[in-house]
């Protein structure tokens, strides 16, 4: 491969505009035109476990992280399913996510995680479209799959299944290149490194450990009425309280409330300054989402967790649904498709801060794109001995500074993953 021209190519993102609709375009990949003179030779779901495993514990009781506790849902209005998820939640090692590797005849490896149910798909049907084809040809396979799997998917497990094949297909040419994935996007765009936010409800151990920015999961929705909204209210002023009048608090309302709920907390948080609103509607409701996005002005709505593609992102911005984007790259497409939705969201000034984006192969798409400006992470539930905690430092090379904690991506090959694999 040609290393130089590889490496002298640019990053930029175009957008088309053909029929007066927005086509999100991401620049083409400087390697597209090389033959890497790989091929494929096996595709296989693997399970897989970190190579350094943090010592067992038993977490503080009543800790948020042990998701033991109660979250408004979409489920709350049955009480039989209303205290936590894991009731209606498919029971352990059921409809799992998946981490799949690919393989060539050179011996080289990718290795990419998709969402829940996407494992079956990829074996039973996207394997017959991999085999034999050049890993280097991401664009060509991501578009084979979708349209080999639009008869019976375009969202949900099927975009699931994608998302995984795509991921290790990336993986599978960092690896060849000796590049990190984030390198092969156009480099870094946060040399410092990527400020953080922390999502959960152990707000004393996320400050302590040096966050200036929380995201709040939402106790309580409709279902509990006005007792809950104003619990709702307490848990927000007691984090103003202790994060100070610096930090940012972010409210994650995961697909529970509706428009009347969301205006009256939104004038309720008001005097706390809460710096986005996520997920408060069921994701279809684009309508619904946009009448909030044009009505609320005292925070930001924010939303795409649980959108698909480029197409569904589209909606998004056809109703002027949201502030800012979350897709999650192992649910919207793989990071091919993320790519193309940044490109159609820079085009609007919208920002995209992906759900789990602090994850191992996340962090280089947002390293790379400069539109993406933080990284969610999730912190070791507390109470466990030092250890545990010095290794979720290391795992996503955490540093301190002006905006709290900063993570970055792996400088090793590929996404860098540290698996045993079986």
């Amino acid at each position: 491969m040609h290393r130089r021209r590889f490496l002298g190519a640019g990053p930029a993102c175009a957008l088309a505009m053909v029929s007066g609709k927005p086509l999100a375009a991401a620049a083409p990949l400087p390697f597209q035109d090389e033959k890497s003179k790989l091929k494929i030779t096996g595709v296989r779901i693997v399970r897989s476990r970190p190579r350094r495993q943090p010592p067992a514990y038993k977490p503080a009781a009543g800790s948020w992280s042990t998701q033991g506790v109660e979250v408004a849902n979409p489920m709350s209005i049955y009480p039989k399913y209303k205290a936590t998820r894991s009731l209606f939640f498919p029971d352990p090692g059921k409809v799992p996510g998946f981490m799949v590797e690919i393989s060539t005849d050179k011996g080289v490896k990718g290795y990419g995680s998709g969402g829940p149910g996407g494992g079956y798909v990829v074996e039973q049907h996207l394997v017959k479209l991999l085999l034999g084809e050049d890993p280097f040809d991401v664009e060509r396979l991501w578009d084979t799959m979708w349209r080999a799997t639009m008869h019976y998917g375009r969202m949900g497990l099927v975009i699931n299944a994608i998302s995984g094949v795509d991921l290790a297909l990336w993986d599978l040419i960092g690896n060849a290149t000796g590049l990190p994935v984030y390198k092969l996007l156009g480099g870094q765009t946060k040399p410092d490194g990527i400020p953080a936010y922390c999502t959960g409800n152990d707000l004393e151990q996320h400050i302590q450990f040096g966050y200036k920015r929380l995201k709040l999961a939402a106790p309580h929705g409709p279902a509990d009425g006005k007792e809950g909204m104003q619990k709702n209210l307490e848990l927000i002023k007691h984090t103003r309280e202790l994060l100070g009048p610096g930090g940012d608090i972010m409210l994650d309302c995961w697909m529970a409330w509706t428009e009347r709920y969301t205006i009256e907390m939104a004038e309720l948080a008001a005097p706390y300054k809460v710096y986005w609103m996520e997920e408060v509607l069921q994701p279809h409701d684009y309508a619904g989402f946009g009448r909030l996005n044009a009505q609320i002005k005292s925070t930001r709505i924010v939303t795409g967790e649980h959108e698909y593609t480029r197409y569904g992102f589209r909606y998004l911005l056809e109703h002027k649904a949201a502030s800012i984007w979350q897709p999650d790259i192992h649910w919207c497409g793989g990071l091919t498709e993320l790519r193309r939705i940044s490109a159609m969201a820079a085009a609007y000034d919208i920002p995209v801060i992906p759900h789990g984006g602090g994850s191992r192969d996340c962090v280089h798409f947002i390293m790379a794109t400069p539109n993406s400006p933080w990284a969610e992470l999730f912190m070791p539930a507390p109470g466990g001995p030092p250890e545990v905690y010095r290794m979720h430092e290391e795992e996503y090379q955490i540093t301190r500074g002006p905006e709290g904690i900063y993570t970055r991506p792996s400088d090793k090959p590929g996404f860098g993953w540290d698996i045993v694999v079986s």
